[in-house]
């Protein structure tokens, strides 16, 4: 039997990312909250008793983490052990003589669990705490135009957002899909006439003409269901969104 070392919580929600029943749920778990380079080289000393200083081993994880970047974008995949990462084009080539067009073709990099990381899933304890209250939730977010899920945005384009009563209604002149940049916190509104699609489950909209870095996308709504809320309330979509 293994060895529980871990603990994850994790609400129900309803499932609108598939038809096959409508009457399932998918888990989503609950994040306490994000934690940045330096905070993790303090806790392997402080927890995990690692011999050298937190700042000289935050120092060498900048120092990998750069050089990483620097040999994905020269083509070469990587394999940590924990993780694997590699740089994948997105893009449909019309013939064989087409060459690369930013217009038409992304590049994207792409990462996923290596063999130590999925060693540890055995000691992972996973405690279900019931169908989340009013399970109003972005589940997923789509950038139409790359075919990115949960990771980019293109001004101009449309984006796709699936979840659970997320339609944008009410009364309140607070109510709308925000994108709010995680550098100076300005929110920017999308136009009421970019809302392509409205729904309780699917949000389409136009991305507004945004600059180069990353955004938190909100929602804030009246809608419950079969009733209005007296007040707005807001749903946060828990991973940040990236204009290049």
């Amino acid at each position: 039997m293994a060895n529980i070392l871990h603990k994850i919580k994790a609400y129900l929600y309803d499932n609108v990312l598939t038809k096959d029943n409508p009457n399932d749920y998918i888990a989503r778990t609950v994040s306490e909250r994000s934690l940045n380079v330096k905070e993790i080289c303090e806790a392997a000393v402080s927890r995990g008793g690692a011999d050298v200083a937190a700042q000289t081993m935050e120092h060498a994880t900048e120092l990998f983490l750069k050089e990483m970047a620097y040999q994905l974008c020269d083509g070469y995949s990587v394999n940590t052990g924990y993780f694997t990462a590699s740089t994948n084009i997105r893009g449909v080539f019309g013939s064989p003589s087409e060459t690369f067009d930013p217009a038409k073709h992304n590049i994207l990099f792409q990462f996923n669990q290596g063999e130590k990381l999925r060693a540890e899933i055995d000691n992972i304890e996973v405690n279900i705490l019931g169908v989340a209250d009013a399970s109003a939730v972005i589940l997923q977010v789509r950038d139409v135009r790359t075919d990115s899920v949960n990771d980019l945005l293109t001004p101009g384009k449309n984006l796709k957002i699936l979840g659970s009563k997320i339609k944008v209604w009410g009364d309140s002149r607070s109510n709308g899909v925000f994108l709010v940049d995680n550098t100076t916190q300005d929110r920017i509104q999308v136009d009421e006439s970019d809302m392509v699609n409205n729904n309780p489950s699917e949000l389409i909209i136009v991305i507004p003409e945004l600059p180069a870095g990353t955004y938190k996308l909100e929602i804030v709504t009246q809608y419950a269901g079969s009733s209005q809320l007296k007040d707005p309330r807001i749903i946060s979509f828990d991973k940040l969104l990236t204009v290049k």
